[in-house]
């Protein structure tokens, strides 16, 4: 079958900029990829970042970009989706940009259901402001930029996005960008609000957790004396945490817990890939339409507010009938 769209027609002339070695350029690639393998129309797709070296990935992928303030590319990407229900939205978010000023955000995102996805890019870093730690450093670890151990206690992004209301929650590792494609492809396709957690290394601040350190530097298997990645994956290990509307709360119970758990693995093992799906929840579109039934024919961004000489064609006379004394 002939495609459509070709891999090449997702990237653009814009010279990148990042490190060499960032996390960053795999991210970028899965995401590319996905919107390939989905065969997504550019102009159908809409993608919002805020601040950091996240933030560029919009100049860099050919569809619509928005490269918004710092913490708030979540509350424009929403306005966006439910103005355009028809389009597709990806929020690209840093773990600082997105978990620190933007923590707000991102809770509230997940307890509306909102038919989008969001991708953190997780170096534990404010790469762009030369290393301080980001919400996600670990209590006391001291990557190079630090004169001290990080003195904070650090966020984890899958337990928030469980206790926030996301209904897809997985992780990927950017060195990986086959995985992590096939992750953000299913981000997309699922039906609600979706998020991707991607650990990366940042070659140039973070020292502690390196590209050698999850490939398994220090990492000793004590009976073979040889080193073990730290990345592995869920699916291999059977791990399956989908919940439907046909399982009893005993079964749902059981499966939090088990996702709870892979959710604090770090150090020696560290889980990517699908960490919880639920697809028993309307997404906020849907409760929107059960209230306006013409919402998704006629949303807000259809709506004409001007003619073409610009004067607004809007009809106000009920409601300023209704002020009237």
């Amino acid at each position: 079958m002939e495609l459509k769209f070709k891999l090449t027609d997702y990237r653009t002339s814009v010279h990148n900029n990042w490190c060499p070695g960032c996390g960053d350029f795999g991210i970028l690639s899965s995401i590319q990829q996905a919107l390939y393998e989905l065969q997504m129309d550019p102009s159908n797709v809409l993608i919002f970042s805020g601040i950091g070296c996240s933030g560029k990935t919009p100049h860099y992928i050919n569809t619509y970009g928005f490269h918004t303030l710092h913490g708030r590319a979540l509350p424009y990407a929403i306005g966006a989706k439910l103005a355009r229900p028809d389009l597709e939205v990806i929020a690209v978010v840093g773990d600082g940009d997105g978990l620190g000023i933007g923590a707000g955000h991102f809770v509230n995102a997940g307890r509306r259901n909102v038919d989008f996805t969001v991708v953190i890019y997780d170096n534990e870093v404010y790469g762009l402001t030369k290393g301080q730690a980001a919400p996600t450093l670990k209590l006391g670890v001291q990557t190079k930029s630090l004169p001290k151990p990080n003195i904070s206690q650090a966020v984890n992004p899958i337990l928030l996005a469980y206790a926030s209301g996301y209904t897809f929650i997985a992780r990927g590792y950017a060195y990986d960008t086959n995985h992590l494609k096939e992750l953000i492809k299913q981000a997309i396709q699922h039906r609600g609000s979706a998020v991707v957690d991607v650990l990366q290394p940042c070659p140039t601040y973070n020292d502690i957790h390196t590209k050698d350190w999850y490939a398994g530097k220090g990492n000793v298997d004590p009976k073979t004396g040889k080193e073990i990645p730290r990345i592995y994956k869920l699916e291999n290990e059977g791990y399956n945490c989908v919940i439907t509307n046909d399982m009893s709360e005993e079964e749902i119970s059981k499966k939090i817990a088990q996702m709870i758990i892979k959710a604090y693995e770090w150090g020696d093992r560290i889980p990517v890939g699908v960490f919880y799906r639920d697809l028993r929840f309307d997404t906020f579109e849907e409760r929107l339409e059960k209230r306006i039934p013409n919402y998704k024919a006629y949303p807000p961004g259809k709506q004409a507010i001007s003619n073409r000489e610009g004067y607004p064609i809007a009809d106000i006379s009920k409601i300023v009938q209704s002020l009237s004394v």
